[in-house]
């Protein structure tokens, strides 16, 4: 009995190990002035104790499944290197960590997109950003990509310094955000990427979301090959589960390319990836930022008919309008109808940061939000339009207008000649074929590009006034 024991003994020493997922490691940064989820794994009802370098502690038992979670509080903001101590069954201690601002970033092909471009896709100025990346106060966390069956304890990846090698295999739109936010808030920053191309909404939805969506099937095995993988809930389970409540400032998203062949539900699967993901990290005023899919001329899919890219960025717009705490970054000024990774990513993620800097850390004197229609007059046969452009904003001269249209009772839409008014606030549509017009429409082209002008440089969003 006494060596059943020892080995007993043996056994649950060698098994007792005090573990947490990657998100925390040497050079994480910690969000300031909150309190921070911390968790791991560890034997059954042991004890855990936490001390941190700024004077934090933090206290608690691993249950009965070895599952240990607790807060600790953060300071404000600094550049001083912190320590975190662990002390369970080992003791864990973490070096080199900042307290700053988080902020995490998801998507497909267009967020995925790194530093140093994708195929044949470059991204424009990219050089200029590498040759200032090395910078010890930009920690870039980057989650491998993954698929699961079900939620998933470990995230990949690791914490570590922006440099000119670690930059240029990071998301493009994550990197140069991270880039903008140091600048101009002069506090550590981290990103997190989790992202991965060609994936549908549906992918980063959690599996009890996806129950009432009845064309929706949600395997119940994992493919082998990682390219096979993208199904339904997988990818939550992988990349977005896993970061738990791991607090953050708020999320950018750049999603939809993969979702415009059937555009109809994508209105309920953005409005449930929201709040699922606002409650899964115990926030319900979350920022969520997105960005509206590029124009590019996509091609007819196998029963010849045309993708409907226009509905997604429609149904982008009117989140943006219905959803508290988001905003939408408006892009038909600098996509690339030849490129379904357009190089500019530069003015994607200049316009989220803006998008930031205004709503969260209340900067001034910054144009962050692209007009959007605010009020149809129809008189005649000419239709007026509203929008809510700033105090400080106007739209500029130029000639033959491009993307505006106009219906009548019949649905038929044609194209409308536009006038700025002598204000140069409103719009003013007129169609020789419409004398009686009832529906306006703006960008409803695969690959429209726009050439309408505002003084801040931004387009206005895409719009519908029908349901049709």
């Amino acid at each position: 009995m006494k060596w059943l024991y020892g080995l007993f003994l043996v056994v649950v020493s060698f098994n007792a190990q005090t573990k947490l997922p990657t998100i925390f490691g040497d050079n994480m940064v910690l969000q300031q002035k909150g309190k921070i989820s911390i968790w791991g794994k560890d034997l059954p009802n042991s004890q855990i104790n936490i001390s941190t370098s700024w004077g934090a502690k933090s206290s608690t038992k691993v249950d009965e499944n070895g599952i240990w979670k607790t807060k600790i509080k953060t300071n404000k903001a600094s550049f001083n290197p912190e320590k975190i101590t662990i002390k369970g069954s080992e003791t864990i201690t973490f070096k080199n960590v900042l307290i700053g601002e988080v902020w995490l970033c998801s998507g497909q092909s267009n967020m995925d997109m790194p530093m140093i471009g994708l195929g044949k896709s470059k991204v424009l100025n990219s050089d200029y950003y590498l040759n200032q990346s090395i910078n010890k106060n930009i920690r870039l966390f980057n989650n491998p990509r993954g698929a699961a069956l079900q939620p998933n304890f470990e995230t990949g990846g690791k914490w570590v310094k922006s440099n000119r090698q670690s930059a240029k295999k990071f998301s493009a739109v994550g990197y140069m955000f991270a880039q903008q936010l140091f600048d101009k808030l002069k506090v550590p920053i981290g990103i997190i990427e989790t992202a991965w191309g060609g994936t549908r909404i549906e992918s980063w939805l959690p599996k009890e979301y996806l129950i009432k969506y009845k064309d929706v099937k949600i395997p119940d095995k994992l493919h082998q090959d990682q390219k096979k993988q993208k199904k339904p809930s997988f990818l939550y389970n992988a990349m977005i589960y896993p970061f738990q409540d791991y607090k953050i400032k708020g999320i950018l998203w750049y999603q939809g390319e993969s979702n415009r062949t059937k555009p109809e539900p994508y209105f309920s699967l953005m409005t449930d990836l929201i709040n699922s993901w606002r409650i899964q990290w115990k926030d319900r005023n979350l920022p969520f930022y997105f960005v509206q899919i590029a124009p590019y001329n996509y091609v007819k899919f196998k029963k010849g008919k045309l993708n409907n890219s226009n509905f997604i960025r429609d149904t982008q717009f009117k989140i943006s309008q219905e959803i508290k705490n988001t905003g939408l970054v408006v892009t038909t000024d600098i996509g690339d109808c030849n490129d379904i990774h357009p190089s500019k990513k530069e003015e994607v993620s200049i316009r989220l940061a803006n998008l930031a800097l205004v709503n969260e850390y209340h900067h001034r004197n910054i144009f962050y939000k692209s007009p959007e229609l605010k009020k149809i007059k129809i008189k005649g046969n000419k239709v007026k339009l509203q929008f809510n452009l700033s105090n400080k904003d106007y739209f500029i001269s130029t000639s033959n207008i491009k993307g505006f249209s106009l219906a009548g009772s019949d649905k038929k839409f044609y194209s409308a000649k536009v006038k700025i008014s002598k204000n140069k606030k409103e719009l003013i549509l007129s169609s020789k074929k419409i004398t009686n017009p009832v529906a306006v429409r703006y960008g409803f082209d695969a690959c429209f590009q726009g050439n309408l002008k505002t003084k801040s440089g931004l387009p206005i969003a895409v719009f519908r006034t029908d349901d049709w």
